[in-house]
């Protein structure tokens, strides 16, 4: 059988549900965007949204997941990336240790963030210019 892999991008998670649908939607982009490097890409929320990390990672396993690659979508190593993600995955490690379930580095340790950040800072500055 060959390995399925698939990618959970996490969150914090918003009362506000647009920020949610957001997150959706940065998923479903990402899943287009793959190009056959997981078989499925999902989300799932730290808190007050569903579905929750485990949650998530369960639907992966459930759908024939045998490697999950937990993507935090946070820009800073602050207490949820340092602990709360680490120990949410550490439930489901302990119910199914027979899959490989990774937490990746978070979005704000990427070394293109520098260039994302500039990319928009210049968009930001181009349509205010063209404005005037």
């Amino acid at each position: 059988m060959m390995p399925m892999k698939s990618l959970l991008l996490v969150a914090h998670g918003s009362r506000r549900a647009a920020s949610n649908d957001e997150v959706r939607q940065v998923a479903k982009r990402l899943g287009g965007a793959v190009n056959g490097a997981f078989d499925q890409v999902e989300c799932a929320f730290l808190e007050l949204a569903e579905p929750s990390i485990p949650d998530g990672i369960r639907r992966a396993i459930q759908s024939g997941a045998t490697q999950v690659i937990v993507l935090p979508y946070f820009l800073s190593a602050g207490r949820h990336v340092a602990e709360d993600i680490p120990q949410e995955v550490e439930i489901v490690r302990r119910e199914s240790p027979d899959i490989d379930i990774t937490v990746a580095p978070y979005l704000g340790a990427a070394d293109g963030l520098t260039g994302i950040l500039l990319q928009q800072a210049q968009g930001e500055q181009d349509s205010t210019t063209s404005a005037n």
